[in-house]
């Protein structure tokens, strides 16, 4: 190459930077603006018709099962649910409730029951958001009304949906392997060149039906630290249209997903305004993925069939769950 024209490469090189990927370096800082414009820019609405109510489960076509299948080599399979959590704690403020209804102490006693109650959603309880638990100006995903959730219940996108079961291949971002730490400190953001970095490493791509799971070490902190509340590791607002361009199914972590605060004034929760709304993707909370992060760091194993089957509750916007990973 002449040398004169390496100048303008140079300055070129200087504003547009990229990563090892080739892609632009993440802009961090976003506005509100900004996001509104990437619901649009991302929407799924109307990709699967007007009337579509599973959003991006559609891309767990029969072939992305049967590939997902043809992962168990090992035959070890490892849980994704965190034990419930039954003490208040900052994290916890509405703990799973299990109360005996009849036990083995009665006399004569033929039968030993019980009675569950959770309230799922927050941060303690692993659980699936439906698509209908996002509102962003009254519309749910694809267009509906939010309307159409009423006191008894969604009468749209609820979780029965989803009643038939996930079955896809499961990736794993093992982020405090790719740092070399223990766990991530809450508020950290986990940005496109961090999921750049973790899909050289391990020498796979994401693709079209997958779920994306995110570990960062959130329960080993708290066994460390104790409970805190507020803050959370998650991914970065900028992280979403890396996750539209590999097409992916569903997202889950540790966590919530998403870094809080998000840094975004008048946006508390982008990442999932952009998967359940804009993208219809939904999102596995509060999951211990521990076992899992240990388990395939000692295969050297980053991708599993992963088996996620909520509760089919009429009208519900969600369901607790014990997702299951197979090597």
């Amino acid at each position: 190459m002449k040398p004169h024209l390496l100048y303008p490469i140079a300055i070129l090189a200087f504003l547009f930077p990229t990563t090892l990927s080739g892609q632009a370096s993440s802009d961090k800082s976003l506005t509100k603006d900004d996001i509104m414009a990437m619901v649009d820019e991302l929407s799924n609405w109307g990709r699967w018709g007007p009337d579509d109510q599973l959003g991006a489960i559609n891309l767990i076509t029969p072939e992305t099962r049967k590939r997902a299948a043809k992962l168990v080599r090992e035959g070890i399979s490892v849980s994704l649910a965190r034990d419930v959590e039954t003490e208040v704690a900052v994290d916890n403020p509405k703990p799973f409730e299990h109360t005996m209804l009849s036990d083995g102490q009665t006399l004569h006693a033929q039968w030993c029951s019980d009675n569950f109650s959770v309230s799922y959603h927050g941060f303690a309880h692993s659980h699936i958001d439906s698509l209908c638990h996002y509102v962003h100006e009254q519309t749910l995903y694809n267009g509906y009304s939010s309307k159409l959730v009423t006191s008894e219940g969604a009468l749209t996108l609820d979780i029965t949906n989803m009643k038939n079961g996930l079955f896809s291949r499961g990736i794993l971002i093992d982020l405090p392997a790719l740092k070399g730490v223990d766990y991530l400190e809450p508020g950290t953001a986990i940005y496109p060149e961090d999921l750049d970095a973790w899909e050289k490493k391990i020498g796979l791509s994401i693709r079209s039906g997958d779920i994306v799971l995110l570990y960062t070490g959130r329960w080993a902190r708290r066994d460390a630290v104790g409970p805190w509340n507020g803050s959370q590791a998650g991914l970065h607002a900028t992280s979403a249209r890396w996750l539209k361009a590999r097409d992916i199914a569903v997202l889950g972590s540790d966590g919530g997903s998403e870094a809080s605060p998000s840094g975004i004034p008048g946006v508390n929760s982008p990442i999932h305004l952009l998967m359940l709304h804009s993208m219809g993707v939904p999102i596995l909370d509060n999951l211990d993925l521990e076992a899992l992060s240990k388990k395939s760091r000692e295969l050297n194993r980053w991708d599993f069939l992963l088996t996620v089957a909520p509760l089919a509750v009429k009208g519900g916007t969600g369901s607790p769950l014990n997702p299951i990973a197979t090597f």
